[in-house]
């Protein structure tokens, strides 16, 4: 593992399944009566949200709290970035804290670069989202919870997911989460396939590492899963599609498109679902939607990059009971 996790892009195959192999350990303690490890005793980690989010922010703190980390929440609202403090600035405040590592969430593309590379601050950046760029904890999310259930658990144990085919349908332009699953998936040796109006691709789209369609139903039936896309309205300027109306029977996914995927594929939403448009009601709630585990899933990545990042790299359980019997 590098230093820090800005990008999807920078992990390797082997880091990538190194991660998956250790959320599937750290999933073990979801399981325990007292849901805790040792291992980031006296570690201090700052949650630094400057948008809005309650997945991401909840997830990694309780990613941390069951590492036993010392865990500080900064929102922008309420903080002196709303009196005009800049980036720099607070980062230097929190390394006069003497903290060991930043999760960052930012409406900038690149802030939590800038941060890890400037000298500003000697601590581990995590990347929780930036702008319209990355989010690779959700994509490993995604990833672990692909693997689980089109592997499965066990048996997925250092596999990667070679040879299967994701279709990721919607706002391509604006969204973070897809960049970050095409590069992932990529890197793991999965097929991947943007379905989306030519509205909502982005420029330069032919470089990516994928296939690029702009029918959902043809689609459909070679996908071992997929994933539907929130229309990110507050970072639209523009009209990209006529109407919801439109948008929805066009690239929405219903029962009835839902049933011409093979019986093992199944649906994912990095959340929030805006049901009705990109998602019915059938759909979201049915056994095939993966958006709960998604979650679940979602801190056991988070306490796996952590403990790689702060805690080491040798099992995580076995370091644990290691530190458990010295006490």
């Amino acid at each position: 593992m590098q230093r820090h996790l800005i990008s999807a892009a920078d992990l390797t195959r082997d880091d990538a399944v190194l991660i998956l192999d250790t959320a599937e350990e750290m999933a073990r303690v979801a399981d325990r009566p007292i849901k805790k490890l040792p291992t980031l005793r006296g570690r201090t980690v700052v949650n630094l949200f400057f948008e809005d989010s309650t997945r991401t922010r909840i997830s990694f703190e309780a990613a941390e709290k069951r590492l036993s980390a010392d865990v500080i929440n900064f929102t922008a609202k309420g903080s002196s970035v709303s009196k005009g403090e800049s980036l720099k600035d607070t980062a230097q405040t929190l390394e006069a804290m003497g903290v060991d590592a930043v999760v960052i969430r930012h409406g900038a593309s690149g802030a939590p670069y800038r941060l890890a590379t400037s000298g500003w601050i000697d601590a581990h950046v995590i990347n929780a989202g930036d702008g319209t760029h990355q989010h690779p904890t959700q994509a490993l999310l995604d990833a672990f919870t692909m693997r689980r259930r089109l592997v499965g658990r066990d048996a997925g144990l250092g596999q990667d997911l070679a040879g299967r085919r994701i279709t990721i349908v919607g706002d391509v332009l604006h969204s973070r989460v897809a960049r970050s699953n095409v590069d992932l998936l990529h890197t793991l040796g999965a097929e991947v396939t943007l379905v989306a109006p030519p509205t909502l691709l982005p420029v330069g789209i032919d470089a990516w590492p994928c296939e690029v369609s702009y029918d959902l139903d043809s689609t459909l039936t070679k996908s071992d899963a997929v994933m539907m896309l929130r229309v990110q309205r507050e970072r639209m300027n523009a009209a990209f599609f006529p109407t919801e109306r439109e948008y929805s029977r066009r690239y929405g996914l219903d029962g009835d498109r839902m049933a011409r995927m093979p019986g093992h594929a199944i649906v994912m939403h990095p959340g929030p679902m805006v049901r009705g448009m990109e998602i019915t009601a059938e759909v979201a709630d049915s056994d095939r939607c993966t958006v709960i585990e998604q979650v679940a899933n979602g801190v056991s990545i988070r306490m796996a990059v952590l403990y790689l990042l702060l805690g080491g790299n040798e099992p995580a359980l076995t370091h644990a009971r290691t530190t458990t019997e010295e006490k």
